[in-house]
């Protein structure tokens, strides 16, 4: 039987935890870290650092929406790192860092922003994150992929959320 997949991108700060806390997660069938969002064609880590590319760092996801919704994945998304600062997650400063979803259909538009307008309400603040049709991504190098399983550690500048599926 052919395995059912949606996809969707995620940008919240380092592409490291973002892509640690996804993976907890069953349903999600591929993840990877990597660049989007910018104007240059297949950035290097060092590009995408200096802020001249305009790229975030961001995770794609390709996951199952019969194990895991759309709808629970940005509730994760919006847990798992701080929405409501510009640029800024934890001590990582700079418009790579940005929060943002990444949509490829008008439904995840429509459910993204009203996933952002709930949780705003729920905090009490102004959320950032901007909402954005997907664009080119491009995989992060390799050392960067599964950061956190090839170090032993866990991140250090976002929260594994504790989201029951």
């Amino acid at each position: 039987m052919k395995e059912i997949n949606d996809k969707v991108i995620f940008a919240a700060g380092c592409f490291w935890g973002v892509e640690y806390v996804f993976s907890k997660f069953p349903g999600i069938n591929k993840i990877k870290s990597g660049y989007t969002g910018g104007s240059l064609k297949n950035p290097s880590y060092q590009e995408v650092c200096s802020g001249a590319s305009g790229h975030a760092e961001a995770v794609y996801l390709e996951f199952n929406p019969k194990i895991i919704s759309y709808k629970k994945l940005l509730e994760i998304f919006f847990k798992c790192h701080d929405p409501t600062t510009m640029n800024k997650q934890g001590p990582d400063n700079g418009s790579q860092y940005r929060s943002a979803i990444f949509y490829f259909n008008e439904k995840q538009k429509k459910e993204a922003e009203k996933a952002k307008k709930d949780y705003a309400k729920v905090l009490g603040k102004n959320i950032v994150t901007s909402i954005e049709p997907a664009k080119e991504f491009y995989d992060a190098e390799d050392y960067h992929q599964k950061y956190y399983n090839k170090k032993g550690s866990e991140p250090y500048c976002h929260i594994v959320p504790k989201v029951k599926i």
